[in-house]
C-alpha cells in the first residue's frame, strides 16, 4: 500500500535548522537513506519554506477566485514536504513515520489507488 507521509515543520525543527543546518540535513537524509535502501521510497519532495511563504487560492460561494499571501492555515505548524512509500500496512507507515531524528510533525496518509 502507497502512504503519503506528509512532513511538518514547527517552531523546534525551524530553531534547528536555523542553528546548525548541515546536522538537521544529514539526521533527514540519513532516514530518507534507510527508507530508500529498504526499497520502500517512492518519491518526495520538500517545499521552499525559509525565503518565500505559499500563496493561497480560494473560491467563494460565487465561484470566483481570492488570493491571500500566506498558507491556508497558518500558525506553528507549516507544511514542509511529503514522502511517499509503498509499504504492508498503515503500521509500517507509522513506524518509519517515528524513525524521523528531527522534531517535525509527520501526518500520514493512505493514497487513493485507482484502476
Amino acid at each position: 500500500m502507497k502512504y503519503a507521509l506528509v512532513i511538518f515543520e514547527t517552531d523546534e525543527s525551524r530553531h534547528r535548522i536555523r542553528a546548525d543546518r548541515d546536522a538537521h540535513r544529514g539526521a533527514y537524509e540519513a532516514w530518507i537513506g534507510q527508507i530508500a535502501a529498504a526499497g520502500k521510497l517512492i518519491s518526495g519532495d520538500a517545499l521552499e519554506t525559509e525565503h518565500i511563504t505559499a500563496v493561497t487560492v480560494r473560491k467563494t460561494r460565487d465561484g470566483a477566485p481570492t488570493v491571500a499571501e500566506g498558507p491556508v492555515h497558518a500558525g506553528e505548524e507549516t507544511l514542509g514536504g511529503w514522502f511517499v512509500v509503498d509499504v504492508a500496512d498503515r503500521e509500517e507507515a507509522v513506524e518509519l513515520a517515528k524513525g524521523l531524528g528531527t522534531p517535525e510533525t509527520v501526518e500520514i496518509w493512505p493514497l487513493l489507488e485507482t484502476a
